[in-house]
């Protein structure tokens, strides 16, 4: 009898929306805020839109090729096994780290609330690196522990939210909700990369189709249920933050908004209480991030795409965990939250971009909507443009930065070919319709030979 698969409808979604709601939420809503004023929570709601066409491409790239690697998986099944598709595999494992110097930064910035001296670049690196060093010494030992309370602490940020959420509602301010003059359209538009970052944790769910109960019924259910609900949470969210503070308090506080957006309610203790939800939800992510790093730089070590050192065994994890560490340190040290957050979002969406625009190549395989994945993919892209419009504006180095993750991946891909001639190789590698070849094949071979004998 085969065993009971680990993941159906509603473990799927709630696999997507724990993934989701993280520390995300907590570094995206001031930033976001300090961009587009109030009109953030339309700017949600177009984020969450394009998150569920791009979960619509994703789940049915996930069909096709049922894969724990993921949009690796599907880079190489739509661009080959070349130096496009092994870039973007490393660029994916850059923008991971990214991702996670982004939320240590932010783990900094709220435990130095705590703290007599208060936020300073000192205290916040200080917090940053340390909390970074502890989670990578846990993952050396073994991270049973907190992987298995990782569970609790999903229903534990999720009901902290909503519960300020709920009671925020009954302490807005309406008029803090009407559009002023200070901001239009284009400000909503500037920051969709930086709320799709809150987003970009459905893909976690295409990598569990192995394991999932059913696919074919369970996997797009699961990926529109999971963004459907977070888009609910986030756009309540919004109007929580915006509604009880002014939006000089939004942009003063943008790196801690959301706590400080529990004062009016709760005073200095929905604060502290706030903020402690946030180092908790840093802490998970932190560690699940560190050891996906770690696996994404094992795997491609595996596979040629990263050096030998990644693979060494270093008690009971690799290599890869400490050289993954070393490279987030100096993202720590020398970039602001705002601007490693904004770099995470835009390589993040332009790997996307890349995933969709691909997935054209294989849409009469994957049976998808062309206009869903066309949307996706101009949906991505459009936000990656106009962060990077953005930038240009206010944080000009972010467009450097951003190039040189493109090329520093394209080099060390070209790099490692030349000096070890290895690939990215698919894991997938037979197409349904050359299985059922294989087999007709296979079945005729045989009744031609049991009718020669």
């Amino acid at each position: 009898m085969e065993p009971k698969k680990a993941f159906g409808l509603w473990s799927a979604a709630f696999l997507g929306i724990g993934s989701m709601v993280g520390i995300g939420i907590f570094i995206v809503i001031g930033e976001a805020g300090a961009i587009a004023g109030n009109l953030v929570i339309y700017t949600f709601i177009i984020g969450g839109l394009i998150a569920l066409l791009s979960g619509y491409s994703l789940a049915k790239l996930a069909l096709r090729y049922p894969s724990r690697g993921g949009v690796i998986e599907y880079l190489v099944h739509e661009y080959g096994e070349g130096f496009f598709s092994g870039a973007l595999g490393v660029l994916f494992y850059f923008a991971q780290l990214i991702g996670l110097a982004a939320v240590t930064k932010s783990f900094g910035i709220y435990a130095a609330t705590y703290t007599s001296s208060g936020i300073t670049p000192f205290t916040v690196n200080l917090f940053a690196i340390g909390i970074l060093g502890f989670f990578t010494f846990v993952n050396l030992l073994g991270a049973s522990i907190v992987a298995k309370s990782e569970s609790y602490i999903v229903i534990f940020k999720l009901s902290a939210i909503t519960l300020f959420v709920v009671a925020a509602l009954f302490y807005i301010d309406p008029h803090r909700l009407v559009s002023d003059e200070t901001h239009s359209l284009i400000d909503m538009l500037y920051a969709l990369g930086l709320v799709f970052f809150a987003y970009q944790g459905f893909s976690v769910i295409t990598n569990s189709v192995e394991d999932m109960e059913s696919p074919h019924k369970t996997m797009l259910k699961a990926m529109m249920l999971s963004i459907g609900i977070v888009i609910v949470l986030y756009v309540m969210t919004s109007i929580a933050v915006i509604g009880n503070l002014p939006l000089s308090e939004v942009v003063r506080a943008k790196d801690y908004a959301l706590a400080e957006a529990a004062k009016p309610m709760f005073g200095d203790w929905g604060f502290k209480i706030m903020a402690a939800v946030a180092l908790i939800s840093a802490t998970s992510a932190i560690n699940a991030s560190l050891y996906a790093a770690t696996q994404i730089s094992y795997d491609l070590a595996k596979k040629g795409e990263l050096p030998k050192v990644y693979e060494y065994n270093v008690f009971k994890s690799t290599e890869g965990l400490i050289v993954s560490a070393l490279l987030i340190v100096p993202m720590i040290i020398f970039l602001n939250l705002e601007e490693i957050a904004t770099v995470a979002a835009i390589v993040v969406l332009l790997i996307q971009g890349f995933v969709h625009t691909g997935h054209f190549l294989k849409i009469k395989k994957t049976r998808a909507m062309p206009l869903f994945v066309f949307l996706a993919s101009i949906g991505t892209f459009a936000s990656a443009g106009f962060a990077l419009a953005y930038t240009q504006q206010k944080l000009p180095l972010v467009g450097w930065y951003v190039l040189l993750a493109f090329l520093g991946a394209y080099f060390l891909e070209i790099l490692l070919r030349l000096a070890t001639n290895r690939t990215i190789k698919k894991q997938i590698l037979w197409e349904p319709e050359e299985i059922e070849e294989k087999l007709k094949k296979m079945l005729y071979d045989k009744k031609i030979k049991g009718s020669n004998e």
